[in-house]
């Protein structure tokens, strides 16, 4: 017959069998769950966003210094100045592009996402260059001031900004680089973002100073600074790296 004390240690180390048994069966389960992904987003997340961030940021800066570059001396700038010219009222004219601009590179970056979802990524590289270098060959083409500003004003100075400014930007190359760079970085919000930024850098200026502003920027060299970024982006493109 066992004594009260044996029996008790018998079931001391039973117990700590069980706890021993569950400690391993929760350590387990934990590791079979990360495996599973049940905690991989609460270990991946840091890195993952931070990965994201750098990409729709990259999308952003590039997307806004290109466009601003490629705004510069371009038809809409100089309907900016020609409706800055003449309503006199800088704040309605620069609200009136920046509606006309967002609209416009939205639709012209959601046309881009779409393609990329699309088309095959070999495609899409060739494309993406192919579009890339015609946008630097159409920069070294000079731009002849718009004639735009002579549209009807009863739509007073917002209005008239509006219409013009998006029907003179449908086809222009800021549009299409706009279509490329959303198709090339899969980030429509922040392509359009820096791509309407890099517009407002361009334009806003032109609007509040007049002829004075355009006419200290060296054209020609903008032009040909815009063109080597495209003809990198183009390069960058068909080697399937990004900016």
């Amino acid at each position: 017959m066992r004594s009260a004390w044996a029996s008790g240690l018998h079931l001391r180390s039973r117990t700590d069998e069980k706890r021993g048994a569950g400690y391993e069966v929760n350590t387990f389960k934990q590791s079979a769950l990360i495996h599973d992904g049940y905690e991989r987003t609460w270990h991946a997340t840091p890195g993952l966003c931070g990965t994201q961030t750098k990409g729709v940021m990259e999308a952003f800066l590039v997307s806004a210094g290109v466009v601003a570059l490629a705004e510069i001396g371009d038809k809409t700038q100089f309907l900016a100045l020609v409706l800055a010219a003449r309503f006199r009222a800088p704040v309605p004219v620069i609200c009136g592009i920046l509606t006309a601009t967002l609209v416009n590179h939205f639709a012209a970056g959601a046309v881009g996402t779409l393609l990329a979802a699309t088309i095959s990524p070999a495609l899409m590289r060739y494309l993406l260059a192919a579009s890339f270098l015609g946008t630097a060959v159409w920069m070294l083409i000079p731009d002849r001031p718009a004639a735009a500003g002579e549209r009807p004003a009863r739509f007073g100075a917002y209005g008239t900004s509006v219409i013009s400014f998006f029907l003179l930007e449908i086809g222009d190359k800021t549009q299409i680089a706009t279509v490329a760079l959303a198709a090339k970085y899969h980030t429509l919000v922040a392509v359009v973002a820096g791509t309407t930024l890099g517009m407002m850098l361009a334009d806003v200026p032109v609007v509040l100073l007049g002829e004075a502003a355009a006419k200290r920027v060296p054209l020609l060299w903008v032009h040909r600074a815009a063109a080597a970024v495209f003809v990198l982006l183009a390069v960058l493109a068909v080697a399937g790296v990004h900016a």
